[in-house]
C-alpha cells in the first residue's frame, strides 16, 4: 500500500509475515487506535484492513500451501517458526478487525466473514502443523470407527452442560450405543437422512454458546479456546469453496454467519494470547 504521510498507513515488508498499521510519524499503531483519531473513516479503513489481510493469505497459501494442506511436514525448525509467526500474525490481525467493528458498531459483512474465516482456518492448520493445537472436545472418549459404512444417527454431544465452555462435537451414535467421531461436512455431504438446515442451526447454536460461555469466570482459557477452535474448524471445513481450497464461502448470504465467524475467531485468539486476563488468572 502506498504511504500517505498525512495519515495512518499500512507497512508490509519482506522481513515479517503480515502487516502493521503505522501512524503518520512512522510509529506502530493498531486499527482500533487509528479509528479513534479525528476524521478517521471507518468505511474506508475497515475494507483496507481486510484487503491487506487477504494479501497476507494469498502469500501464505503460496508459501505454505503444501504444508497446511497436509502434503508434507515442516521442512525444518525455521519453517516451524515461520508457521508459528503466521498463526500469531493472523490471530493479531483478526482480533484487531473484530475490535474495530466493536469500536465503530459496524456489522461484519459477508466479505469480512469469508476473509477472517479463511485466516482462522489457516491459523488453526498452522498451529496443528507445529503441534500447538488446543484440546479437542471428547478427545479419547469416542470409539474408533471401523472401515465401511456406519449405521447410526448424528448428534451434537456437549462435554459438560454445567461447564458449557468445554464445548462439544458431532458424533455418530449407533443402535449398539457406540459413539464414533463425526464432522459437519460428513453430515452435510456424505450422509443420508440428515436434516441439513437443522444440523447447521445446531452447529451455529453450539459455537455461539461456547463463545459466550468462554467469558465466564470459571472457564479454563486453554480448554475454552480448544472448544471454540474445534467447532469453528468444523464449520469452516464444511464451508470451503472447494474440497482442495482453504477459501471460505458464506453461501447462505447470512450476515449472522459472518458475525459468528469474526467473533469466534477473535474469542479464541484472545483466550490463547499470553497477555490475556484469563491466561494470567490461571
Amino acid at each position: 500500500m502506498a504511504r500517505d504521510v498525512s495519515g495512518p498507513w499500512i507497512s508490509q515488508t519482506d522481513r515479517e509475515v503480515g502487516f502493521r498499521w503505522m501512524t503518520a510519524a512512522g510509529e506502530r499503531t493498531t486499527l482500533v487506535q487509528v479509528l479513534t483519531e479525528r476524521g478517521s473513516e471507518a468505511d474506508r479503513l475497515l475494507p483496507t484492513h481486510l484487503e491487506a489481510l487477504d494479501d497476507v493469505l494469498i502469500g501464505a497459501a503460496e508459501r505454505f500451501g503444501d504444508v497446511l494442506g497436509g502434503g508434507r511436514s515442516p521442512a525444518d525448525h525455521a519453517e516451524e517458526l515461520a508457521l508459528i509467526e503466521l498463526s500469531v500474525t493472523l490471530d493479531r490481525t483478526c482480533v484487531e478487525y473484530a475490535g474495530a467493528l466493536a469500536a465503530t458498531s459496524f456489522p461484519a459483512d459477508l466479505r469480512a466473514g469469508q476473509i477472517v474465516g479463511t485466516a482462522s482456518l489457516m491459523s488453526i492448520l498452522a498451529r496443528s502443523c507445529v503441534g500447538r493445537s488446543g484440546p479437542v472436545p471428547l478427545a479419547g472418549q469416542l470409539d474408533d470407527p471401523s472401515m465401511g459404512v456406519i449405521a447410526g444417527f448424528g448428534e451434537m454431544v456437549v462435554v459438560d452442560s454445567v461447564q458449557p465452555w468445554r464445548g462439544g462435537r458431532w458424533v455418530v451414535r449407533t443402535e449398539a450405543g457406540k459413539r464414533f467421531p463425526a464432522m459437519l461436512s460428513m453430515l452435510l455431504f456424505d450422509s443420508s437422512g440428515v436434516n441439513k438446515e437443522a444440523a447447521l442451526d445446531e452447529h451455529r447454536a453450539a459455537l455461539v454458546g461456547v463463545v459466550a460461555a468462554a467469558q465466564s469466570a470459571d472457564a479454563d482459557p486453554d480448554v475454552a479456546a480448544g472448544a471454540i477452535d474445534w467447532l469453528l474448524y468444523d464449520w469452516l471445513l464444511a464451508h470451503r469453496d472447494g474440497p482442495d481450497s482453504g477459501a471460505i464461502e458464506i453461501k447462505s448470504g447470512r450476515l449472522a454467519d459472518a458475525t459468528m465467524i469474526v467473533s469466534a475467531t477473535a474469542a479464541s485468539a484472545t483466550l490463547r494470547r499470553p497477555d490475556s486476563p484469563k491466561s494470567d488468572s490461571r
